[in-house]
């Protein structure tokens, strides 16, 4: 099967030089993923620059008290600003990606020219679904914009809500950018990380550790949790370090759970551990579908 390659940033990693994509299931993880990326490059006196589409500009403003930033006076001194969509993207009634990208270049410029240290930027891109002239042209831009932040003065995050975009459509986008960006962990101890993900633009669970007898309840609720969630689910097993027969247990039966016509894939096993899948049976559930990471590599 076809993989993501672009690796999960988790956010107070993300820097000048990084292009990350965030998918987004709900507000919450939006929430928590953009209130610390702007708070960490105003902290680090960068201009921070947010355009705003699905939320209003006061919801987002509203977001930076709670991690410990008071927005009033960035705004009045020019470090902060949220505008719209409208007049950002669309600011000319079509979008141009080359004239957004000469905008950004702009930006950066007159960011460090300022003497802040660099420029951040974040934007929703729910707007590229209404009946914009030059929409269909997104994935051009957020390939060419590449570039702008390869220079290492500047970052972005584009935000794409999964409520809004396809599988097929967080996919295209996703592998437009180097990163994408690390949502908060449904569970993490010293010994196990449950995260949920996107993978070929499906909800994901990258198990990162040791699963365990203390980590297969666990394990078995963080599944049940994305089992909510629309469409296949992935289970990205590329940074698991053991799973005992329990946990590959609370694998089946969640698979055994899906609904007609959905399937849990669990990408990225060792080859030994889907062996011991196919030893036990469980391969002969039908919404089950296991790749190993010599088949994913």
């Amino acid at each position: 099967m076809a993989t993501d390659t672009c690796r999960d940033l988790p956010v107070q990693d993300i820097g000048r030089g990084d292009h990350v994509c965030l998918a987004f299931a709900d507000d919450a993880e939006q929430r928590h993923v953009l209130s610390q990326y702007l708070a960490d490059g105003l902290r680090q006196g960068e201009r921070v620059l947010y355009f705003a589409d699905r939320n209003a500009p006061d919801e987002v403003l509203g977001w930076l008290p709670a991690v410990g930033i008071d927005p009033g006076p960035l705004i009045s001194r020019g470090q902060l600003a949220v505008t719209t969509a409208d007049d950002s993207y669309l600011a000319s009634g079509t979008f141009d990606p080359d004239a957004m990208v000469a905008v950004l270049r702009q930006e950066v410029a007159a960011s460090l020219a300022a003497g802040y240290t660099g420029f951040r930027v974040s934007g929703e891109m729910g707007w590229a679904l209404r009946e914009v002239p030059g929409a269909d042209r997104l994935a051009e831009y957020e390939t060419k914009v590449n570039a702008v932040f390869a220079e290492g003065r500047s970052s972005a995050v584009c935000q794409y809500d999964a409520r809004l975009f396809g599988p097929d459509e967080l996919h295209g986008f996703d592998r437009c950018h180097p990163s994408a960006a690390e949502l908060r962990p449904l569970y993490q101890d010293a010994r196990l990380r449950l995260v949920p993900a996107f993978r070929s633009g499906h909800h994901a669970l990258r198990v990162i550790g040791t699963v365990d007898h203390q980590g297969t309840a666990t394990l078995a609720a963080a599944l049940q949790t994305l089992l909510g969630r629309p469409g296949d689910l992935y289970v990205d097993m590329g940074e698991l370090e053991f799973i005992d027969l329990a946990g590959v247990r609370a694998l089946a039966h969640a698979a055994d759970r899906m609904a007609a016509g959905r399937r849990l894939h669990v990408v990225h096993l060792a080859p030994l551990m889907a062996q011991v899948v196919r030893l036990v049976g469980f391969d002969g559930i039908p919404a089950l579908s296991v790749d190993t990471a010599e088949a994913t590599a």
